[in-house]
């Protein structure tokens, strides 16, 4: 007879038995009942993706259990980076300088050559224009921490175009630093697309970034490019494309350490999402050395956050859950929250989150309520699509527990603030 394909019961009743557990006590590790255990080994009910990772995470499968979910995968896919994506996006159009005006780059203006004579033999936009746009740039990512990515992206859009039609009338030197500045914005723009659920803009927006770095002669960026590429596949719950990305830096893009090291910690993510714990460990290992060896000193605007004091503690803590080893991951994130300024909320709220859902799947419901009614208002603020991800798996564990006080007292606002604005608000 031929053998039967594995089955997520199966299997899950094999890998229990092996480590000398009842469903009695897997129940009580993973905070699932008996029954609801007992439905999903023998074929009665399917596993969710929740559930396979806590049991694959407690049972030490490396992943095996969790690849047996069907369609695990599904969910929103990045476009291939093989230059078929979408057109660039509306707001990549050049602005006149009355739209410059609206959109917020009005500081600029005053600037703009033709706005008034510049000295004798000097370059148009030289040392002054550079400092401005970059003080804005960092005014610009606060921003991004504190208002919605929708409210924040058409102004950034504004002033990655307003860099462009200064860096046409400037002298060489100052036209290559504007255009490197304003692959920036582009980068930043791609990023705050991604948080308002754009993830085709996202990717326009990094190509976009692309180009005008490489017009800027620093080929750098198309690296870091594929990390925030692999972002995009780790939000759509792709692994394989999360892990190929970051692996593609390494082996094709010779690149500063810092972006060697994002790449890595990019990898790590990816390889937690498949449940691999020692290939995830072995990555963030790589990307803490990487990060330590970077020297900051680029001379232009820092990619990747800037809001964490350790990085790769974080991302370790964020991809324990991810492990389905909730418990771990808890505490870690208990030790790296800590560290968050307090003004950071976007930060904030994406972390949070993570931390709230990481103590409910820990069977630690009255505490997960607790955090999460002191992150809810910040994630209202910010309107992250990608906070709004994990905010909706944390409801879907809380909802096992409707009799919970806790639960019922919490319900009514984190269902608001889960609900889709009303196009007329």
């Amino acid at each position: 007879m031929l053998d039967q394909p594995d089955t997520f019961g199966s299997a899950l009743r094999r890998a229990r038995t092996g480590a000398g557990l009842t469903l009695t006590q897997l129940s009580s590790l993973i905070h699932y009942s008996k029954g609801q255990l007992s439905k999903v080994e023998t074929g009665r009910k399917h596993p969710t993706p929740e559930l396979a990772r806590l049991c694959d995470g407690q049972l030490r499968q490396g992943g095996a259990l969790l690849a047996l979910v069907p369609g695990r995968s599904a969910g929103r896919r990045p476009r291939s980076p093989d230059g078929t994506g979408p057109p660039a996006p509306q707001t990549l159009a050049l602005p006149g300088r009355r739209q410059v005006v609206a959109l917020g780059a009005a500081p600029l203006l005053g600037l703009l050559p033709g706005a008034g004579p510049p000295g004798p033999g000097a370059d148009p936009a030289d040392g002054t224009l550079l400092d401005v746009s970059r003080a804005l740039f960092d005014q610009f990512r606060r921003l991004g921490q504190t208002a919605p990515a929708t409210a924040v992206l058409p102004a950034l859009a504004a002033q990655t175009q307003a860099l462009q039609i200064l860096a046409a009338r400037c002298g060489p030197r100052t036209a290559r630093g504007l255009l490197a500045l304003s692959a920036s914005y582009a980068e930043f723009a791609g990023w705050m697309a991604q948080e308002s659920g754009d993830d085709s803009g996202a990717l326009s927006w990094t190509d976009q970034a692309v180009a005008l770095a490489s017009a800027s002669g620093d080929r750098n960026l198309a690296a870091y490019a594929l990390v925030r590429r692999g972002l995009i596949a780790y939000y759509s719950g792709d692994a394989a494309h999360t892990v190929a990305l970051a692996q593609q830096v390494r082996r094709s893009h010779p690149a500063p350490p810092r972006i060697m090291g994002l790449a890595a910690q990019r990898e790590g993510q990816g390889y937690a999402l498949a449940g691999e714990y020692g290939p995830a460990m072995r990555a963030l290992d790589r990307a803490r050395d990487l990060l330590a060896a970077d020297s900051g000193d680029t001379g232009g605007p820092v990619l990747g956050t800037t809001h964490l004091t350790d990085p790769v503690a974080m991302t370790t803590a964020w991809s324990l859950l991810d492990l389905g080893r909730a418990g771990e991951s808890a505490a870690a994130l208990d030790r790296e929250m800590a560290k968050v300024p307090a003004g950071a909320l976007r930060t904030r709220a994406r972390y949070g989150v993570r931390q709230a859902l990481a103590h409910a799947l820990a069977g630690e419901i009255d505490h997960a309520c607790f955090l999460t009614g002191g992150l809810l208002g910040d994630a209202h603020t910010i309107g992250s699509a990608t906070v709004g991800l994990d905010l909706r798996r944390l409801a879907r564990v809380l909802g096992r527990h409707p009799a919970r006080p806790s639960v019922r007292e919490l319900s009514p606002r984190l269902t608001s603030v889960l609900a889709p604005a009303r196009p007329d608000q």
